[in-house]
């Protein structure tokens, strides 16, 4: 009888866990989007989510180190790619504030060298950090892809500066430019006096609490970060330092963080603790040439591109995606609901696609609605 009673207990108790799953979350549902995408013992991703202040999702998902077996943390370093450029632009408009340089200053002052002064005269700071320069790319990567493996800012600059002609008026029109970075990278150096990787870290990185993050010159530490990876004949191969051309320029990609620290950066960003508000204002404000000849609508501040409210998500967006080697990087904040979301991936991935997958499960969940937590 003692059995009995215990089933008859038990029965309707089983009952109700089969009844009864677990309601879905946001969290939830985009913990299986990225399980759905990352394998567990493959290279993977970190990915975060911030409202407010607070943490709402942070994870990491496979391996940074194929070799050791390391898992990904959301402590775990990446090369955020081109992310990268918005710690550039920070400096630049750092030395702005401080007057030690203006946006409207053009090349030849602090490039005395280039072949033809005429166009370099042309070309200003403010469209180097809008990329709308029009100044041709002329790096020979693949023809000289050995040099170019451990070429650093001024050796991926050195080549602009033998431009004989525009592609463009400067201002005229986008046109996404690498070297331009490297070259804001060395006025950086010249106007501060002081390592350009030493100014950021000092000036951008501490004040947002970002201590771990650190900046390539050169080759970057084997231990203590993420490797990268692609997918060749089925087998993953390491993909970043040492394998693809370009990496150890760092103005342009040189950035190594973790979720959790451009988590920081983004709180340091909306709390000025770095700069100013009206200049974080301007970096994320669309930057509109008196000249603008271009048949898109411009999208894009000083580094930060920006999309404006459209339907169906009624909201503007400010982001970065980041690709170098088998890097993948997106950092996207939605300023008007205090929203971070950022993923760092060690592999290639679709970084539109998981943008706009967690969006549409943000929208789901009513944060974008006007008057919406």
């Amino acid at each position: 009888m003692r059995y009995a009673l215990c089933f008859l207990i038990l029965t309707p108790l089983l009952w109700a866990c089969k009844e009864a799953p677990p309601a879905a979350t946001f969290s939830s549902e985009l913990d299986a989007l990225f399980q759905s995408e990352l394998e567990e013992y493959g290279p993977g991703g970190a990915v975060l989510v911030m409202k407010g202040d607070s943490m709402i999702f942070a994870k990491g998902y496979g391996l940074a180190d194929l070799e050791t077996g390391e898992k990904i943390t959301p402590n775990t370093l990446f090369n955020t790619g081109s992310i990268s450029k918005t710690f550039t632009a920070y400096g630049i408009l750092k030395l702005r504030d401080a007057g030690a340089l203006s946006l409207e200053d053009s090349l030849p002052k602090y490039f005395p060298d280039f072949d033809n002064p005429e166009i370099a005269r042309k070309v200003k700071i403010k469209h180097l950090l809008a990329h709308t320069s029009g100044l041709p790319d002329l790096r020979k990567t693949e023809e000289d892809s050995v040099f170019y493996l451990t070429a650093k800012d001024r050796e991926n600059w050195e080549p602009i500066k033998r431009a004989q002609a525009l592609n463009f008026e400067p201002g005229e029109r986008y046109e996404y430019s690498n070297p331009a970075f490297n070259g804001l990278a060395l006025i950086i150096e010249q106007v501060s006096g002081r390592k350009w990787q030493d100014y950021v870290h000092q000036e951008i990185m501490l004040p947002a609490g970002m201590a771990s993050s650190t900046i390539t010159d050169g080759p970057h530490p084997q231990e203590g970060v993420a490797h990268a990876y692609e997918k060749v004949n089925g087998q993953y191969r390491e993909y970043d330092y040492g394998e693809y051309p370009t990496f150890a320029a760092a103005g342009n990609g040189g950035v190594w963080s973790s979720v959790n620290e451009l988590a920081k950066y983004e709180l340091a960003i909306r709390q000025g603790a770095f700069l100013n508000e009206a200049t974080i204002a301007e970096s994320r404000t669309v930057y509109e040439p008196e000249n603008r000849a271009d048949s898109l609508p411009p999208f894009l501040g000083f580094s930060w591109f920006i999309n404006e409210p459209t339907p169906p998500l009624n909201v503007r967006r400010v982001f970065h995606t980041g690709s170098q080697g088998g890097f993948r990087a997106f950092h996207l904040s939605i300023p008007e609901k205090e929203i971070l979301y950022v993923a760092l991936f060690n592999r290639p991935v679709e970084v539109e696609a998981f943008m706009e997958k967690g969006l549409k499960l943000m929208a789901k969940y009513g944060w974008l609605e006007s008057g919406g937590r």
